[in-house]
């Protein structure tokens, strides 16, 4: 094997290693990260390996983990926060945060990668 075969091996491998799972947490972390971008959530919050402009109008979601609370009020677990991210309306009906129409999968998703940022 070639050096450049062996650099782009590793490289290829490198980008290949799954985000560990909080215990309890379902869904794909990856595809969660993904959605949103498709659901253009970085449009009001920082978000770590999201890409988009440096903004602040919602907060800055990295570390969620970290925080005892939800939009100020739930707790923070993965169901609230799939239940936040689906409708916020109904957390806070005085909310700034939109409803999106995020699906059940997506939010769970978008909430396991949340939920393993640091």
């Amino acid at each position: 094997m070639t050096r450049a075969s062996m650099l782009l091996l590793m490289l290829a491998l490198a980008g290949c290693g799954e985000r560990p799972l909080p215990a309890g947490v379902q869904g794909n972390p990856e595809r969660g990260r993904v959605a949103l971008t498709q659901y253009a959530c970085r449009a009001c919050h920082m978000i770590p390996g999201v890409t988009g402009s440096e903004v602040y109008v919602g907060r800055p979601l990295g570390g969620l983990a970290r925080r005892s609370f939800i939009a100020g009020s739930l707790p923070n677990t993965q169901e609230n926060l799939v239940k936040w991210i689906r409708n916020p309306k109904a957390v806070d009906p005085m909310t700034a945060m939109p409803v999106l129409g995020v699906s059940e999968t997506d939010a769970r998703d978008m909430a396991a990668y949340l939920l393993t940022t640091r």
